[in-house]
């Protein structure tokens, strides 16, 4: 039963405005057979199924003289100021696109007025929002016959006598991962350790809930009818349409979009080679030191689609990686909406340039929002069902995020700080028991995700300026002094970040297009929208939800952010790429409430007009997003990067027919190919082709036939080799690419005893 609030709960309620529904000392005793709820509950139930018609705004409720016709006609009118809300940011973003002379006034000004008019369409009630998602009833105590329980007990009540064995697995698992001097890798031994250490861990707070039972029982019916029933229905078909383009847009000219590795890649390959021959790090020092996640599945994309050491696998495990993310997007949109909010959010962020560009590149990058999806998922929905299990889960893929890549760091302070946002908002007695479950459940994912980060934990303990070195050098002097005032270059970068999704993001060719938005004008108008109207949505339900998510896209963009030795890195998309999850779910809460507007016309031309807004603006996206891919990003990669390829395939077919691998060379050239890309492409992904101008002299004694690959401006090592080989040829490779070009200098083979 509820307790009564007292004169310092009021007191509490009324300093912390920002809640919903401040309390009010009770005047009188209330029945002890009446049940007190909050009025959160007034939202429960499934938000899968069709949303209940919303009931009549108090504007259009019966007065004298109004009959109910004139009641419908004013529900059915046209939500012009919506519509109008949506034209002006459409043509505000678009005038905030790449152009000559571009200005941002304009935009600033028209993304002005289409707010303006959006937040007078929420105040006559023709632009409503869809609820915030119901959190489970607070209560202190229950009564069980004459006795009461205290709650608190329940909240701790765990499997407490294995937590000493897991415990002690723990312990022992931290200090195996050490096999030798200065050697951290995985062993079957500690492996197993650890594992049982986590396993243990989770049985320690599991709370059974039928769920296991029920997929048993689901698995055993199956096996025995050898026969799966699939329900379709037209909503299952839109979701398998949906991610059937995110396919597309994911797979399509795979192999050559992006064409060339760079040199960061080289570094994941060489990595992945240790893997394949058992050197099983727990964390790879190569290249200032990467968490070893990506490793270990990019071996395996090697192993099940023998694709061998090379830019597609590297490319296969990480689009597939960011395919995963999306239906956690799906699902973080029934979170903080509706099943159509998460269609949405799920629909435009599988078109998206940036979260394309993000896993077609084949780096860690996409295990940043891979991780953070789930993490975030299960976090929300653990807070609102005050589920433990949701906890652990939790905790499992933020202990995994760990190890994926290295800008995740940020994410157990989100969380931190998403806890902290939400017991300010339920501050008061009659809420301690929903607070108490809370943080024991949050500490329970902190436990967890700690069991899963013992390995880098161990490596960490032992070499700890290994593992912060590229994020001291960004944040502190390490690698070159900050050049100003740290707090002006803070507040600059901060407003650099934020600016991107209507601006410029960044000049990072690898990954962007260089100046210009991260989002496509359709996608950065709902953006924006989405923005102000989960603002408005805060403002009127005070759900700590809503502000939780809108924090979280500068606080997942810190990794960039903070970059104040080098602010011209920032903004740049991977650092950033948390923010994905965020920025995306935004986008489908605003186009879900537009389309909400559209359909309070009626129940068939409201909903038809409201699809084909969807449909119309889907599409505007994905033509968009496909030039922004295939196009525009396509041809700037090339303009841009080296063409290992070009050259490695020239070494590969000189070693199948008149050569040897082994006489095969790429001269060293400053600024030129990385050659182990060249080992790559031609096939020796172990071997290292470079040659320097002091080895010439070396490759003599072999009779054989020889050929050097010679960057176009290397006159001097021509001139070298041409003296040094008489009977050599030299003939230009021309390159479709301006500035690509090279020289191939072909050395016959000696005559037989000469």
């Amino acid at each position: 039963m509820e307790q009564e609030p007292s004169i310092l709960d009021y007191l509490i309620s009324k300093i912390l405005f920002w809640r919903r529904n401040p309390l009010h000392p009770r005047t009188f005793v209330a029945d002890s057979n009446h049940e007190v709820t909050d009025d959160i509950s007034a939202f429960a139930g499934n938000r899968d199924v069709e949303e209940k018609p919303e009931a009549t705004p108090a504007s259009l409720k019966p007065t004298e003289g109004t009959s109910s016709l004139d009641i419908t006609r004013m529900s059915a009118r046209f939500p012009w100021r919506t519509f109008a809300a949506l034209v002006i940011a459409l043509t505000a973003q678009f005038t905030l696109e790449p152009r000559a002379n571009r200005d941002w006034v304009p935009g600033i000004i028209l993304y002005g007025a289409a707010i303006a008019l959006m937040i007078w369409a929420c105040l006559q009630k023709e632009l409503t929002w869809i609820d915030p998602p119901a959190e489970e009833e607070p209560i202190d105590r229950v009564e069980t016959g004459d006795q009461k329980v205290d709650l608190w007990e329940r909240v701790l009540h765990s499997r407490w006598e294995w937590l000493f064995p897991a415990v002690l697995l723990s312990l022992l698992a931290i200090f195996s991962f050490k096999v030798g001097t200065g050697q951290y890798q995985f062993t079957w031994f500690n492996v197993f350790v650890w594992i049982s250490a986590l396993v243990l861990t989770i049985v320690v707070f599991w709370q059974p809930d039928g769920a296991i039972q029920r997929y048993w029982q689901a698995l055993k019916g199956f096996i025995k009818a050898g026969t799966i029933r699939l329900r379709v229905n037209p909503w299952s078909l839109l979701l398998i349409g949906i991610f059937i383009v995110a396919i597309f847009f994911r797979f399509y000219l795979l192999n050559q979009v992006p064409s060339q590795m760079v040199s960061d890649h080289a570094e994941k390959l060489l990595d992945v080679g240790d893997v394949l021959r058992g050197q099983t790090n727990v964390y790879f020092p190569r290249n200032t030191g990467r968490e070893f996640f990506q490793m270990y599945w990019t071996a395996l994309m090697v192993i099940v689609f023998k694709t061998g050491l090379s830019f597609i696998s590297l490319k296969l495990g990480t689009v597939i990686l960011g395919l995963l993310t999306l239906p956690y997007i799906y699902l973080l949109g029934k979170e903080i909406g509706n099943r159509r909010t998460g269609l949405i959010a799920m629909a435009f962020a599988g078109i998206a340039y940036w979260p394309n560009l993000i896993s077609r590149i084949a780096l860690r990058f996409t295990l940043y929002p891979f991780f953070l999806a789930p993490a975030i998922y299960y976090f929300l929905r653990g807070i609102r069902l005050q589920k433990r299990n949701d906890f652990i889960l939790a905790g499992i893929f933020l202990g995994l995020g760990l190890h994926g890549y290295s800008p995740y760091r940020i994410v157990p302070i989100l969380l931190v700080l998403g806890l902290g946002i939400y017991l300010i908002h339920h501050l008061g007695r009659h809420l301690a028991e929903t607070r108490r479950k809370t943080a024991f459940g949050v500490l329970v994912m902190a436990i967890i995700s700690l069991v899963i980060f013992l390995p880098l934990l161990r490596y960490t303990i032992a070499n700890p300026d290994m593992v912060g070195y590229r994020a001291l050098t960004r944040l502190g002097s390490l690698e070159q002094p900050i050049q100003g005032n740290p707090w002006l270059i803070f507040f600059s970068n901060l407003w650099r970040a934020m600016t991107m999704f209507a601006w410029d993001n960044g000049e990072v060719w690898v990954i962007s297009i260089p100046h210009r938005p991260v989002l496509d004008f359709v996608a950065g108008a709902l953006f924006h929208l989405g923005f102000a109207g989960l603002l408005i949505r805060y403002i009127q339900k005070r759900n700590w939800m809503d502000l939780f998510i809108l924090i979280s896209i500068p606080v997942l963009m810190l990794p960039s952010i903070l970059s104040l030795a080098f602010p011209a890195e920032n903004p740049c998309l991977n650092r950033t790429a948390g923010a994905i999850i965020p920025v995306f779910l935004i986008i489908g809460f605003a186009l879900d409430g537009i389309m909400r507007a559209f359909e309070r016309l009626g129940h068939k031309s409201g909903q038809r007009l409201a699809w084909a807004i969807f449909t119309t603006l889907f599409l505007i996206s994905s033509i968009q997003n496909y030039s922004l891919v295939f196009q525009q990003y396509r041809k700037a990669y090339d303009a841009n990067s080296w063409n290992t390829t070009d050259i490695g395939h020239v070494i590969r077919n000189y070693a199948e027919s008149v050569g040897s691998v082994d006489t095969a060379y790429l001269v060293a050239y400053p600024h030129w190919v990385d050659s182990r890309l060249v080992g790559v492409n031609a096939g020796y992904p172990l071997k290292d082709f470079a040659i320097w101008t002091d080895q010439f002299e070396a490759t003599r004694t072999d009779p054989r036939s020889k050929l050097f690959v010679i960057n176009s401006n290397d006159h001097e090592d021509i001139r070298i080799l041409s003296g040094m080989y008489p009977n050599g040829s030299l003939s230009l490779y021309d390159v479709s690419l301006e500035g690509k070009d090279f020289y191939l200098f072909f050395v016959p083979a000696e005559p037989l005893g000469q």
